[in-house]
């Protein structure tokens, strides 16, 4: 690792300060993608500032038919939560499926949605459920966060402060790990929800995204159409987890399975 200074800041706005003065400075959350980065060497900020204590982004609380969550809320604590468990179980099941229980432990929700990994899972439940992320600035619907591969509508010195879920009728979500990593090869999150239904798919492609038509079918009842609903292989990610037809088919599986659970 390069020499870098690391910084407690005791407030956000604190944090926010310090991302301002120093433009070469990283915000620090479960550090679980950005440590391994520094050890490689494939980056060098001169700052680390650490969110993992600041209180505006700790809690989970429900207010209404909202459920909030802190951006620095750590994995375990998501999936433990008797709240979180109670309000939307889908989410609470998928915190207890993210990689294994050093990184459960360790990463947060800010964090891996901030990162937007091809194979994250929380970004599957963001958009699944229609929830809006709350950064330093303002407010994101989830439909205009996620913008590419690695990619957010994130800009330079805004970070995500927390998370409104609105609570939906019914809420499940499936997923193929990978064997050594424990990261999606697919997963499906399925949500039900005053709206209509909404299927988001991780892992497959470069970016999570939402599959319209099996909402469409899935609103009518039809699980049998997710067989034969439109989903374009040619989009779908290629690699030694898989091809891009393999992806699609665990798609459909994913989210038959996911599907399911809701029945």
């Amino acid at each position: 690792m390069y020499p870098l200074s690391y910084v407690r800041p005791a407030t956000l706005q604190e944090a926010l300060d310090c991302l301002a003065r120093e433009p070469e400075a990283r915000p620090l959350s479960g550090g679980m993608t950005l440590v391994p980065t520094l050890k490689q060497r494939l980056a060098a900020p001169s700052h680390l500032v650490d969110l993992t204590r600041l209180p505006e982004l700790q809690g989970i609380s429900r207010d209404g038919d909202m459920l909030k969550i802190g951006a620095a809320t750590r994995h375990v604590q998501v999936a433990e939560s008797t709240l979180v468990g109670q309000t939307i179980p889908g989410l609470a099941a998928l915190a207890g499926l993210i990689a294994d229980p050093q990184v459960r432990n360790r990463g947060t929700m800010g964090g891996s949605v901030a990162n937007n990994d091809p194979s994250a899972d929380y970004p599957a439940a963001v958009l699944g459920l229609g929830a809006t992320v709350i950064s330093s600035q303002r407010r994101i619907a989830a439909d205009d966060f996620f913008t590419g591969m690695f990619e957010t509508a994130l800009v330079p010195g805004e970070i995500i402060v927390g998370f409104e879920f609105p609570v939906p009728r019914r809420s499940a979500y499936a997923k193929y790990r990978h064997k050594a990593t424990g990261y999606a090869v697919t997963g499906v999150f399925v949500a039900d929800t005053a709206q209509g239904v909404r299927v988001a798919v991780t892992g497959a492609g470069p970016c999570v995204f939402r599959w319209h038509e099996a909402e469409a079918a899935l609103a009518n009842g039809d699980a049998g159409a997710l067989a034969t609903v439109p989903l374009d292989a040619d989009e779908l990610n290629e690699d030694r987890a898989g091809s891009a037809a393999y992806r699609a088919n665990l798609v459909r599986v994913m989210a038959r399975r996911a599907w399911a659970q809701l029945s």
